[in-house]
């Protein structure tokens, strides 16, 4: 039997349990819309969107966070960590409670909520007990999904983790919105100068507000015009996309990579120590010194860094976190001008 209970929202009676559906709101249409023009739906896994899952883990100590996109029917999960299925039916979805508002939707504990506690996402795997959601809105304000955070025990939720879930959420949105703001780079498909800045402002609030670590790293290709000249500019390009790819390999966890223009690369890593950026920069030579390996009858990539720890009294935004780096990465690059041409 299905009982009306409230203005677009059902309960569904089945024996003595009773599951209480997600409203619908009086703007679903326009909604949908939005969400669809995204093109977002049924994609790939990116790397772009996987780095918030982890790093919302890792801050929030949970075993699964999820970016969720709520469809007609479905809520599809874009990024998932700590689970392998990919959608569930929207009716059975915290996710469609939590776009009903603009707060966080926040259940310490499910057994003590009668819209959960006959979820079969409670009652079965993943056996739900606690969960947080933000919701992801649109430019034009219609509420899309969430960030969302499960475990499988009850647990507190204090204002300063709403607030932070909050700033990663915007995060997440900024990388929604990338295909309509154009801040990927079209050749490395990494963020661009304009897509670092969207994510990154968010990530140092963020910082800020957690008392959360950062640090920028800044790369830049050592005799790249050479590579240009001497090659042409289809291995300028190459060189470019390897590099590219080599910084995603390794700083694959809680980090925006980016191409700020040219053979300048940028990498924004939170929630890490300097050590082990360290760690990171040691990998990245390995990894760049093996690619060279291949390339011996070719060219080889070099490049300088610059390493700076994001200082919240010193660095007021991204701007002057850039500024700094540059410095140090220039810096980096005229102490080693003299150096032999090896892998890095």
């Amino acid at each position: 039997m299905i009982v009306l209970i409230a203005r677009h929202t059902l309960a569904i009676r089945q024996g003595d349990a009773v599951l209480i559906k997600p409203p619908i709101s009086c703007d679903e249409t326009l909604r949908l819309q939005s969400l669809h023009a995204l093109k977002v739906l049924d994609t790939e896994p990116e790397e772009r969107f996987d780095r918030f899952t982890r790093l919302a883990c890792k801050i929030f100590d949970v075993p699964i966070a999820l970016v969720s996109l709520i469809d007609r029917e479905r809520q599809w999960f874009k990024s998932r960590y700590g689970i392998d299925v990919t959608e569930t039916p929207r009716e059975v979805s915290f996710c469609g409670h939590a776009i009903a508002d603009d707060d966080v939707l926040v259940v310490s504990d499910v057994l003590g909520d009668e819209r959960f506690r006959e979820n079969p996402l409670v009652l079965a795997a993943p056996n739900i007990r606690f969960y947080a959601g933000c919701p992801l809105s649109s430019a034009s304000g219609e509420r899309l999904g969430t960030l969302c955070l499960i475990d499988q025990r009850p647990r507190p939720f204090s204002s300063q983790n709403i607030d932070t879930l909050r700033e990663l959420a915007h995060m997440v949105e900024a990388e929604l919105l990338s295909a309509t703001l154009a801040t990927t780079d079209e050749l490395t498909r990494i963020s661009n100068r304009r897509g670092l800045h969207a994510v990154a402002g968010h990530a140092l609030q963020m910082c800020r507000d957690a008392e959360c670590p950062a640090t920028l790293v800044m790369f830049d290709l050592d005799g790249f015009k050479g590579i240009n000249d001497d090659l042409g500019h289809e291995a300028g390009d190459q060189a470019l996309a390897d590099f590219a790819r080599a910084l995603l390999k390794t700083f694959h966890d809680s980090a925006v990579v980016a191409r700020l223009g040219g053979d300048e690369f940028a990498v924004l890593v939170t929630g890490s120590t300097g050590r082990l950026v360290q760690d990171s920069l040691e990998r990245l030579n390995d990894r760049i010194a093996q690619r060279n390996r291949g390339f011996r009858d070719r060219y080889a990539l070099r490049y300088s860094a610059g390493i700076v720890t994001f200082d919240p009294q010193r660095h007021a935004d991204l701007d002057a976190l850039l500024r700094d780096a540059d410095r140090c990465m220039y810096a980096h690059k005229r102490d080693r001008c003299d150096e032999p041409s090896t892998a890095a």
